[in-house]
């Protein structure tokens, strides 16, 4: 399936097109990714979604095919694989970048295709989804490049870190709820595909347990 998303920021274009590849920096952006390793060119990590009472875990690598700094235009090639099933995802993602009343207007077409859980609901769930996602990545997205950057302070004008309790672990990525995500019109019908689910599933095991 393909989907086309846009949506702007309020910076310089360049500033905008540095911003996206620096994917430590957006990463926190991501709704249900985490991401392990970047070395330039490839992301190394895991996607996260929730569809009801099921949490599939997607992970993979996405490749930078393209990087054209005249143009503002990148290329994005993700694989990821369903780590308990086999359930799998790609995505060729490309995005523009153009000048827009003195911020950047980003234009994203993704040619989508996944197979297990999720592709039950079809691509006007997951256009509506994505909508929504993409709405939340821009919003955070322009409140970070908002952001003063960070201060530089002598040495002597920090304070050694001292805890008294034992420092706190790293909170879970939380995953993409479809459900939630999607609003009650669409996961009114997500539900109902669910629960379905969930019911032939049952029937199924009853079934085994009966001519066993």
């Amino acid at each position: 399936m393909e989907l086309h998303h846009e949506f702007t920021v309020p910076v310089p274009v360049d500033d905008a097109w540095r911003a996206l590849l620096d994917v430590e920096r957006i990463a926190p952006c991501m709704p249900g990714a985490t991401v392990d390793d970047y070395d330039g060119k490839t992301v190394t990590g895991s996607v996260k979604v929730k569809v009801g009472p099921i949490t599939v875990t997607y992970r993979g690598t996405a490749v930078f095919e393209e990087q054209d700094e005249s143009a503002h235009r990148m290329v994005l090639i993700a694989n990821g694989k369903e780590t308990r099933g086999q359930g799998t995802a790609r995505a060729t993602v490309t995005g523009t970048l153009a000048e827009r009343d003195g911020g950047t207007a980003v234009s994203v077409r993704t040619d989508l295709t996944v197979t297990g859980r999720p592709a039950q609901f079809g691509r006007g769930v997951m256009a509506e989804v994505g909508d929504k996602l993409v709405g939340q990545f821009a919003e955070c997205l322009a409140r970070r490049l908002e952001e003063p950057t960070a201060r530089t302070e002598p040495p002597e004008a920090v304070e050694p870190f001292r805890s008294a309790q034992p420092v706190q672990p790293v909170q879970p990525v939380e995953p993409i709820d479809l459900l939630r995500t999607a609003g009650p019109p669409v996961a009114k019908r997500v539900a109902v595909a669910v629960a379905t689910a969930v019911l032939a599933l049952v029937f199924v095991r009853i079934r085994r347990r009966w001519h066993a």
